[in-house]
């Protein structure tokens, strides 16, 4: 389901072909903007919501092609979608390999354009979920003391708090309490929950060192 102020960007050198995808998008309740080239594009200060970008291959200059890159060395995450009416093999492969949504030769057919924005604008939205999620945890990590930073790795491995006592030199109540705090704190209800939250985190599991 596309959220409410999901956005498509347009960006095509010909007028009438913005215009056109203009009235399409707009028919099916979506937000659309349009441009003439990446330069006015990156001008824009872009909305916080899902969004996708439907993309000329063909450009005065800077082609679509050279334009995916960029956006990709800069790291703006947006879903691209390739419209052109001089597409090759070669050229589909490139853009799909860079992780083009969809390739569309001009002409296409409505349906098509528009069942390739669902999907970019779905991808989008789940990759925001992801990142929204890991930032939170990253918070929540920042949270802990060093002590308890030391105990995670070790309770996500299945250490029992006498073995974790061992390890970092201290006391079973003490490990206890850490235990106890770092998962309040990381808002973990049970081991499992610990451990996928550390594999997001990508902490990895510490087992005991063994002379």
């Amino acid at each position: 389901m596309t959220e409410p102020h999901s956005t498509v960007y347009v960006i095509d050198d010909e007028a009438s072909v913005r215009n056109a995808l203009r009235s399409l998008i707009r028919s099916v309740g979506l937000e659309v903007e349009t441009f003439a080239t990446p330069g006015e594009f990156l001008q824009r200060q872009r909305l916080d919501a899902p969004s996708c970008l439907v993309l000329d291959v063909r450009l005065p200059g800077k082609s679509g092609l050279d334009f995916q890159r960029d956006l990709a060395e800069a790291e703006i995450h947006i879903p691209i979608i390739f419209i052109t009416a001089h597409g090759d093999v070669p050229m589909s492969v490139r853009a799909m390999k860079a992780g083009a949504v969809e390739f569309l030769t001009k002409p296409f057919r409505d349906q098509d354009l528009l069942d390739a924005i669902h999907l970019a604008l779905e991808r989008n939205g789940a990759r925001r979920e992801q990142e929204s999620e890991l930032a939170m945890l990253r918070d929540r990590f920042e949270s802990l003391t060093g002590r308890e930073r030391e105990v995670l790795p070790l309770i996500v491995a299945g250490l029992h708090n006498r073995e974790i006592a061992a390890e970092i030199g201290a006391s079973d109540s003490a490990v206890k309490v850490h235990r106890s705090q770092l998962m309040r704190k990381m808002t973990a209800g049970s081991v499992a929950d610990l451990v996928r939250m550390a594999e997001k985190l990508g902490i990895p599991r510490k087992l005991p060192y063994r002379s």
